[in-house]
């Protein structure tokens, strides 16, 4: 089986930053896509930022110079470094991979997400 984790949502101030972490562990033979999604109340889920296995970024207009995605492949893990967050930021933030498990077939997993609350 293969897992996700997130860790790093919290309460901050407009102006702070946080860090995300994301770890993805269980039966993994590769981790292609990783990727940082968010859904606020009463919206559709969005993508805010996702990076290849080769370091290559993308990122939501609305995110970009603020946040910040990288990943660590040794430890199959994905961070997301948010600076400057605004009160419209607030959501729950899901890590998703795109992982080879013991299918040898890439499949779509999620993590069960953190919350990030960004107070004005």
């Amino acid at each position: 089986q293969v897992q996700l984790v997130e860790s790093g949502g919290d309460l901050v101030p407009a102006g702070g930053s946080l860090r995300l972490s994301c770890a993805a562990s269980g039966s993994i033979f590769s981790i292609r896509t990783m990727g940082w999604y968010r859904q606020a109340p009463g919206k559709q889920r969005e993508l805010v930022a996702d990076i290849t296995n080769s370091g290559r970024s993308n990122y939501a207009d609305s995110v970009k110079g603020r946040f910040t995605i990288s990943r660590e492949n040794a430890k199959n893990t994905v961070f997301l470094q948010m600076n400057t967050l605004k009160p419209e930021d607030t959501a729950v933030y899901y890590c998703n991979a795109q992982i080879v498990g013991t299918s040898f077939r890439p499949a779509d997993y999620w993590g069960q997400g953190t919350q990030v609350t960004v107070s004005s």
